[in-house]
């Protein structure tokens, strides 16, 4: 798929110019289902963001270890999901499949506690360094809802 591809995850009708981007739906330039093996060769990735669609896989490690499988050495990707503990936002939505908080992405963190501790027991060989997490809030139809905003950076 080339050298220097970056993809747009659950991309929905949001396009991001340089960026090929992947739904299970069209209007999405590349069709797959996220919930299984992904399309791309190991280490192809250059970059890759991921807005409100990791909440709609049910199978954490399966999309993280992906994430990282396919990522670049370095690449980094930055993911948007609404914070389970800070609300609604996690909850309204009746596709949503899993629930992340700031401490979920420790467990995919190398070197954290969590991640020495825990991966080989849970299957998680993705090995992150968290750029930055950092939450933003905005208010919704009735209720506000809370992001989380995680940039990771691929470690091989």
């Amino acid at each position: 798929m080339g050298n220097r591809v970056k993809l747009n995850l659950g991309c929905c009708d949001r396009i991001i110019p340089g960026f090929k981007s992947v739904d299970i739906v069209p209007p999405a330039e590349i069709i797959a289902d996220l919930a299984q093996p992904w399309p791309w060769e190991d280490s192809t990735i250059e970059a890759v963001v991921a807005f409100d669609v990791i909440e709609h896989i049910e199978d954490k490690i399966h999309f993280m270890n992906e994430l990282w499988r396919v990522l670049k050495p370095g690449a980094q990707a930055t993911i948007d999901t609404p914070n389970a503990s800070k609300g609604a936002g996690a909850f309204q939505d009746p596709t949503h499949k899993s629930y992340w908080t700031r401490n979920s992405f420790q467990y995919f963190q190398a070197g954290s506690f969590a991640h020495n501790r825990l991966a080989k027991a849970y299957g998680i060989q993705a090995k992150f360094r968290i750029v930055s997490l950092t939450e933003s809030q905005y208010q919704d139809a009735f209720e506000p809802v809370w992001k989380i905003q995680a940039i990771l950076e691929a470690v091989k």
